[in-house]
């Protein structure tokens, strides 16, 4: 897991530009590691009279000898000229307007180096009273470009002119170091755009790489300021930090900074009342579980992590309808509905991630009654794995009669129809005794006929 801050810098000023040039020789990216697809946008670009740089993650991870996720372009062209070269372009963002080269599923991102925002009209760039950025169509040069960028490890420059790598805030020294460095005044930076503080959460365990103090050290203070951004935003900010096999290294580095709490409010007070440690061992567990998932090339799905992360908030307003008297089923299906509305006012979930999840859910219950043909009806539902899944994690946390019950189920699975049959008829009338339905008399016939 990343460390949370080195020493050595709280006292140091923001680092200033300093252009450093590494020519070809000097650094280990070869053009073979680079896709075809962004090799054709660099060349075109080049030959066109333009200037053309691979730039941001792609650059650092293939000086990492990493296998890049993409390939980002920067170009002085702007939007307009990006497409009168590429017939197969297209324009988006609002932002920071962005052109999209599409190769058939293959999409090469390319961007305008950009300028400095406080210097241009209104027309063009625009912040807030607490200066987050709300439009960035600013262009500018290379130098102005770099400044831009978040962390000086994502502020290099692969020219296609002569293969050298532009440096200008020391990231080829901070890679070297495994160090992550925010570019500026970090509480300024955090202000344009809050998410970067997730992303040097995310960057720093990706990479295994420390935060510096000086990037660190304003984070907690900020930390609210994830409240003003859209809560659909946050979803795909959630996606990255859980889905990609540092789920578990997220999570605790996202509490050590205070960052978890403005994003799931609900569950961080949960965790600071959990005396027996149940919701914070779930949640680790189901972290643990994606990460390994990830790592073992199995599916994952957002339904899963969102039903665990919800879970005992879920537990916790279903068990206040109960003592309400609220039928069993009805105070699940209720809590699930609010504590699912709750959250999507700080992470919106999308409707095919919650019905997964609430079915989930209301399947714990059925879990539980197996005798007769109860088993037999939930194994054969389709939702029966992913609850089952779940259950082995709530036995993980919670121990007890949990364990035992995830027990059965696994033998369940393992052994065949006759044998899950023996199973369940030693469970004789354990939890699930039918009623007799009383037997209907024939109608009698009247007196005298």
């Amino acid at each position: 897991m990343a460390k949370r801050l080195i020493g050595g810098r709280s006292n140091a000023a923001p680092i200033e530009p300093k252009l450093e040039i590494f020519p070809r020789k000097a650094h280990r990216i070869s053009r073979n590691d680079i896709s075809e697809n962004a090799l054709k946008v660099l060349y075109r670009l080049h030959k066109a009279g333009y200037e053309a740089y691979l730039v941001g993650g792609g650059v650092r991870d293939l000086l990492l000898s990493h296998q890049p996720k993409d390939f980002d372009v920067a170009t002085n062209a702007t939007p307009e000229q990006i497409r009168k070269l590429f017939r197969n372009c297209r324009l988006v963002g609002r932002r920071f307007r962005l052109a999209h080269i599409l190769f058939g599923r293959d999409i090469i991102e390319v961007a305008t180096l950009r300028g400095h925002h406080a210097e241009s009209s209104d027309k063009h760039a625009r912040a807030d009273d607490s200066g987050r950025l709300l439009r960035d169509n600013v262009y500018g040069s290379i130098d102005e470009d770099a400044e831009r960028r978040d962390f000086t490890v994502n502020g290099l420059y692969y020219d296609i002119a002569d293969y050298s790598v532009r440096d200008y805030f020391g990231g080829m020294a901070d890679l070297k170091a495994r160090r992550l460095r925010l570019i500026g005044d970090p509480e300024t930076r955090y202000r344009e755009d809050p998410v970067r503080m997730l992303r040097a959460v995310r960057f720093a365990t990706k990479l295994d790489f420390t935060i510096d103090t000086q990037t660190g050290k304003p984070i907690p203070a900020l930390a609210e300021l994830l409240s003003d951004i859209p809560a659909a935003r946050l979803f795909e900010e959630s996606l990255k930090l859980f889905l990609a096999g540092k789920a578990l290294d997220n999570f605790r580095l996202m509490r050590e900074y205070g960052l978890f709490a403005p994003m799931f409010p609900m569950q961080e007070k949960l965790l600071q009342q959990d005396q027996d440690g149940k919701v914070l061992a779930l949640i680790e567990a189901m972290m643990k579980n994606t990460d390994q998932r990830v790592a073992a090339d199995k599916p994952v799905t957002p339904a899963f992590i969102y039903a665990a992360l919800l879970w005992y908030v879920v537990e916790d307003l279903a068990q206040r309808r109960r003592e309400r008297g609220v039928a069993e089923y009805d105070a699940l299906t209720a809590a699930s509905g609010d504590a699912i509305a709750k959250q999507c006012k700080t992470v919106s979930l999308p409707r095919r991630f919650t019905t997964p999840a609430m079915e989930i859910w209301q399947l714990q219950g059925r879990l539980e009654k197996r005798a007769g043909s109860r088993a037999f009806r939930v194994y054969e539902h389709p939702r029966f794995r992913a609850a089952y899944d779940f259950l082995l994690l709530r036995a993980e946390a919670e121990g007890g009669e949990l364990v035992e019950l995830a027990r059965w189920w696994t033998q369940f699975q393992d052994t065949d129809d006759q044998g899950r049959r023996q199973m369940v008829r030693a469970l004789g009338n354990e939890g699930g005794k039918r009623r007799r339905r009383p037997r209907r008399r024939k109608p009698q016939g009247k007196a005298g006929e």
